[in-house]
């Protein structure tokens, strides 16, 4: 998926808005990554550095700027919401137009926890949908006092809606990147389909590719 592209370059799939190449404003990340994944890493470790790297404000605006015609300028926005009690991290996370970004069209939370030793793969990233959405808008620029507590954040993951098993890469851009099984899963909150699938890339430079 990242494998020796260029970012935003890569056409096989990254179409019509639904494909996001998605740039941290603050690139010093990547770089602490690398120290990070250069010692003896455990399967948390994995875990955690995939949740950093999902965390924060990251835009689609060089992308959107190359092919206007088939790509928007995304503003990505994701932090921490809860931990469960098997460690895993639970992130918030809103889409949203640039223009508008205290209106997002997307709001989901992020199950982030090592793979299950029996599968070939490090780190599993689930997505649900959120119980009541409205009370979570903006959830991430509000005072923390302000935001649902983390009792209650675990008690509003609804429904499941995919599932993403990532793998650590060994080549010059990425870090990690994996997709939903070949079949996808069954889906009935998107349009029209029956079935959704999706594919994620966490990149050195800090950069999240992202494909529905």
């Amino acid at each position: 998926m990242c494998t020796g592209s260029d970012s935003g370059s890569n056409s096989n799939g990254w179409s019509r808005a639904r494909g996001a190449v998605l740039k941290s404003l603050v690139l010093i990340g990547g770089a602490l990554l690398l120290r990070r994944l250069t010692k003896s890493t455990t399967r948390w470790d994995h875990a955690r550095i995939v949740a950093e790297s999902l965390n924060g404000e990251k835009f689609s605006k060089e992308q959107a700027v190359r092919d206007p015609d088939n790509y928007f300028n995304f503003r990505w926005l994701s932090c921490p919401a809860a931990d469960m009690v098997d460690g895993s991290k639970v992130l918030y996370f809103e889409q949203a137009f640039w223009r508008t970004p205290h209106k997002p069209f997307r709001q989901r939370f992020f199950m982030v926890k090592p793979c299950a030793k029996e599968l070939k793969c490090d780190v599993e990233v689930s997505t649900y949908t959120i119980r009541d959405a409205e009370e979570y808008k903006n959830f991430c620029d509000r005072p923390r006092d302000q935001r649902p507590l983390p009792e209650e954040v675990i008690g509003d993951i609804a429904e499941h809606l995919t599932t993403i098993h990532l793998k650590r890469t060994r080549g010059k851009r990425c870090l990690y990147e994996g997709s939903t099984p070949a079949d996808g899963f069954p889906n009935s909150w998107q349009n029209g389909a029956t079935y959704c699938t999706s594919v994620l890339a966490v990149l050195k430079n800090n950069e999240i590719h992202a494909w529905d």
